[in-house]
């Protein structure tokens, strides 16, 4: 399950990456997003890609998958089928969080891109109505298979896009889940870099450049 990401990069760099033609929020820099926290979803809309923030993390009632949506799970779930048909949106990253656990002690760790460039990850999303009516903009990460190296962490990965396959995705022509499958796969693992960072990702409070900062291993273990 991936509980923690980043997206740290300048507004005209994402608009150019994801082809954003409208921007509905006052964007900024993201270093450490945590679930219920808001994060930039990018939607297509009668044909203009938009940028725009919803809550990571659906609150659902039939289900407990709620930050992160097995792929497993959607394909068994009719309410996530109904959300492929319909409410599909990319989730602008360029980083995950894992912890690396030996015995008693961890390190936190981040897994990005070797050229760190920033990717899109396949989304889901539902915009659900509180007791007063108003709407409450949600979001979740679309899970696969892990490659070999997030194997190190987890089972599950996020479904990492292509720019092709960004396409496909956000294709509001396209509501068929079994067509949508086969681009739903592990991303490479030769592309993907690891290095160690400040614990202090664990905290949801923490939300600076520091988060993202190489550390030297012997000062990132820390006992659990």
């Amino acid at each position: 399950m991936c509980q923690r990401f980043s997206m740290a990069a300048e507004l005209a760099e994402v608009q150019e990456h994801f082809q954003i033609e409208r921007v509905m929020y006052y964007y900024k820099n993201r270093y450490n997003i945590s679930p219920t926290q808001h994060t930039p979803v990018v939607l297509q809309q009668n044909g203009e890609r938009i940028l725009d923030e919803f809550r990571w993390g659906f609150v659902p009632y039939w289900g407990k998958d709620a930050i992160n949506a097995d792929l497993r799970n959607v394909q068994r779930n009719p309410t996530y089928r109904r959300m492929v048909n319909k409410q599909r949106c990319i989730i602008p990253c360029n980083g995950f969080y894992y912890w690396k656990n030996e015995g008693k002690k961890s390190y936190a760790v981040r897994v990005v891109m070797k050229n760190r460039a920033m990717f899109g990850v396949a989304g889901l999303y539902e915009i659900w109505r509180d007791a007063r009516g108003e709407p409450l903009r949600t979001c979740t990460l679309v899970m696969t298979e892990a490659n070999p190296l997030i194997g190190e962490f987890e089972s599950r990965m996020p479904a990492i896009l292509s720019p092709e396959n960004m396409t496909r995705w956000l294709d509001e022509g396209t509501n068929d889940l079994d067509a949508l499958d086969p681009i739903l796969r592990p991303h490479s693992a030769e592309e993907m870099h690891a290095y160690a960072v400040a614990p202090l990702i664990d905290n949801d409070k923490h939300d600076t450049a520091e988060c993202i900062r190489e550390m030297d291993l012997e000062r990132a273990w820390i006992k659990r």
